[in-house]
């Protein structure tokens, strides 16, 4: 499969087989166009090049219909994806600026929480989107972080929270990892096995992250205690007080489960990341070992068992990718076909509502390998 610069793609550009970014999702289907919108994504996600097998065909009519993979073509999906962005860099400073021992204005964090929750409100399904993709960014570790915070944001909604307990939640999971610039950069980018003292190291960062949160910044306990209790664990096998169940805070076990589903979507330097719905199987086969089993039922509300960005197989042999989620019905997404029954790949897409489409259910989530795909290309 080769590569492609970004820099060399033009609006209107066609190859004729599938375009794929970072090797595992499809960005462009067969025959449709790439457009202007989609290069600047590319670019606002500093994704430098995309891979094909296909070759450049004639130019496509301007008025052909957009095929963007990922995020919307709606003017609410881009101020979803600005505020996504700005995050990131808020998240960025942040940590540079408690790194260096300066002292940081909150003032950002909370408009930060504020906006994104906002987004959440507006178009949920868009935020997951971004959770799916974000996380392949360069600046993985602040994706990260802002990933787990509308993940969190979102099973707490589920779980009935609102108003200032909603806001302290996205505030917590928003700062829960910030005591890792205490932790040697050395450490966190060590592929090997770690040593038992470099283990200790990292496990010191829930505690310097409250000590972060509630001395420099003033935020109150409800705030600095989801960072502090966010590695504990349900059967209390966690760190750093080894808590067990309900003395456990709710809503730092809202945010173990959303980082953990996060961390498993994300590449890390000694492992590939998981698709979405084995990374979703991983969390559910818990048996109430790590999770609340009560957040865990919120979770799978929230993601479905097949989350966005999915790639399933009918019973009819048809194969798509799921792009919305029933909470009411997460056995029956919505799915967007990418290849029919009769095994031919779509150029234009067709989605079904598996809810509504009573004859039609998923037999199995695919692994894009099985596709002819490279084997690269196993991440939703």
């Amino acid at each position: 499969m080769k590569t492609v610069k970004v820099v060399d793609l033009r609006d209107g550009l066609r190859f004729d087989k599938p375009v794929y970014v970072d090797g595992d999702n499809v960005f462009v289907p067969a025959g449709i166009p790439i457009r202007q919108k989609d290069i600047d994504w590319l670019t606002r996600f500093e994704i430098e090049e995309v891979r094909t097998d296909g070759e450049p065909v004639a130019d496509y009519p301007a008025d052909a219909p957009l095929n963007l993979e990922g995020l919307r073509d709606l003017a609410g999906g881009k101020r979803s994806f600005d505020v996504y962005l700005r995050a990131i860099d808020v998240y960025e400073h942040i940590s540079i600026d408690v790194a260096e021992g300066k002292p940081v204005d909150r003032s950002p964090i909370d408009i930060t929480v504020a906006q994104l929750l906002e987004c959440i409100r507006d178009d949920r399904v868009e935020m997951i989107h971004l959770i799916l993709m974000g996380g392949r960014t360069a600046r993985r570790i602040s994706a990260s972080v802002v990933n787990t915070t509308i993940l969190g944001s979102i099973i707490g909604m589920v779980l009935k929270y609102t108003g200032h307990r909603l806001i302290q939640l996205a505030t917590g999971a928003f700062l829960h990892d910030l005591g890792m610039v205490k932790v040697p950069k050395e450490i966190l980018r060590k592929k090997e096995k770690l040593s038992s003292d470099e283990l200790n190291q990292i496990r010191t960062h829930p505690i310097h992250a409250y000590r972060i949160i509630s001395k420099e910044l003033k935020y109150p306990e409800d705030i600095g205690v989801i960072a502090l209790q966010h590695h504990e664990r349900w059967d209390g096998q966690g760190y750093p007080r080894k808590l067990k169940g309900e003395d456990i805070n709710l809503s730092a076990r809202i945010v173990t489960v959303a980082d953990a589903y996060v961390a498993m979507i994300n590449e890390r330097p000694y492992r590939d990341s998981l698709i979405g719905y084995s990374a979703m199987k991983n969390v559910l086969s818990d048996n109430g070992r790590y999770f609340d089993p009560r957040v865990l039922k919120a979770f799978l509300e929230s993601m479905g068992i097949y989350p966005i960005g999915s790639m399933v197989q009918m019973n009819n042999s048809a194969i798509g990718r799921v792009t919305a989620v029933h909470a009411e019905a997460p056995l029956r997404p919505v799915v967007e076909l990418i290849v029919d029954e009769y095994g031919n790949q779509l150029g234009e897409r067709e989605t079904i509502d598996l809810l509504a489409k009573k004859g039609l259910f998923i037999v199995k989530a695919v692994d894009p390998r099985s596709l002819g795909l490279p084997p690269e290309a196993g991440r939703a």
